[in-house]
């Protein structure tokens, strides 16, 4: 059987090629395995032992573990598989189809992540399995773009075990130890609909929206006020009125309004804490209003994440990349691997503003940089004593 893996281009093309949407719209939501065929294709071509984790209520999502490699430690090269949904109308090529043009690769999913795994594979490709004196695991993931299935479903099974993560989400192959969470809420208000030309006749529930949205912006100041961390752009953690609807003609008092919102924790922040701060405060606003208040989390919420300045790994890539470790606006898996005792590091090739944009895209010179970097990770944390 032949062991060499296809040039570095063409496993991009290959993964691209095998669409792997995830989408909160279950008619736009795919599977993710077909990526992961080709993934433990490789791997295994490479020595590695595969181990599949299958995604509960998910049948056609699973996670990969691959494992080069025996003992305890070892380091962990993560990514998701899945891409985010896309509008064909513009795009000027086939997303599923690379094309290389300017020193780019385009297709959907190049930068964000599929890329990195052909990267990862090339440098695990120079290595042996006898050459490694702590384990080396390929970690492909499910569904992080729509709820972070797949790793929420790591902590289940308390794996992949070792002591130095890399996730590869693009960061232009410069190394990040901190990013914000994720919080998404849905506001509603259920009032008592009647004739608009008596007020006495209702109890619109927008007029109670006016008064959610004011206590909102209080919060958010309080929440400026008493949270900052100056290594991130915007310092303070951010509260986004995102999405509002309500009523559904003039001449009716409005019986019913929702409004949802974005919430970008710094790191340290609680995000049961923050639900039912949000809770309490709207619910003291309206208490006289006779409305009823419903507060839901949209999905289960992603905290922030910060790896310690002098941790073992933020050591090691600042001294193999010459960069200081930062903070992005953006959130990753990072911290699930934290709680599985990983001591993690976000770095990886492309860019992030090329994610979730049409006509996405890669450089190559950044896959070449990507495949000499990692290889002297593996060589760093996985063949020195």
């Amino acid at each position: 059987m032949d062991s060499r893996l296809p040039q570095t281009d063409e496993m991009i093309a290959r993964l691209v090629a095998s669409p792997s949407i995830s989408s909160v719209d279950p008619e736009l939501d795919m599977g993710n395995r077909g990526v992961c065929e080709l993934l433990a294709e490789w791997a295994e071509k490479l020595g590695f032992r595969i181990d599949w984790q299958p995604i509960p209520g998910h049948p056609d999502k699973v996670n990969l573990i691959a494992t080069l490699g025996e003992g305890p430690g070892g380091l962990v090269l993560s990514g998701h598989t899945d891409t985010v949904p896309y509008d064909a109308t513009r795009w000027t090529s086939d997303p599923f189809r690379t094309e290389t043009r300017d020193d780019r690769i385009y297709g959907l999913g190049t930068a964000d992540m599929k890329g990195f795994f052909a990267v990862a594979l090339a440098a695990a490709e120079r290595f042996a399995a006898g050459q490694l004196r702590q384990p080396l695991v390929l970690l492909a993931t499910a569904d992080e773009e729509s709820g972070m299935a797949g790793a929420r479903e790591l902590l289940t099974e308390g794996r992949p075990k070792g002591r130095l993560a890399l996730i590869g989400e693009p960061t232009g192959l410069a190394p990040v130890r901190m990013h914000k969470g994720v919080m998404m809420e849905g506001i509603r208000l259920v009032g008592q609909s009647g004739h608009s030309s008596n007020p006495a006749l209702g109890n619109n529930a927008i007029d109670g929206m006016h008064l959610v949205i004011g206590e909102l912006m209080a919060w958010r100041e309080e929440l400026q006020k008493r949270w900052n961390h100056p290594a991130f752009e915007v310092p303070g953690p951010t509260l986004n009125l995102g999405h509002i609807h309500g009523g559904d003609n003039p001449n009716r008092i409005c019986g019913d309004c929702e409004l949802r919102i974005d919430l970008r924790p710094l790191p340290g922040m609680d995000l049961v804490a923050l639900h039912d701060e949000l809770h309490e405060r709207l619910a003291t606003r309206l208490a006289d209003t006779g409305l009823i208040l419903h507060v839901e989390s949209l999905f289960p919420g992603l905290p922030g994440m910060e790896t310690p300045a002098d941790s073992p790994m933020v050591r090691l890539v600042e001294g193999l990349t010459g960069k200081d470790a930062s903070a992005v606006p953006f959130g990753t898996e990072g911290p699930f691997l934290q709680q599985l005792g990983l001591d993690t590091v976000v770095l990886g090739p492309g860019g992030i503003g090329q994610a979730h944009q049409p006509d996405e895209y890669i450089a190559l010179e950044q896959v070449h940089a990507g495949v000499e970097l990692i290889s002297r990770l593996i060589a760093s944390s996985c063949t020195e004593a």
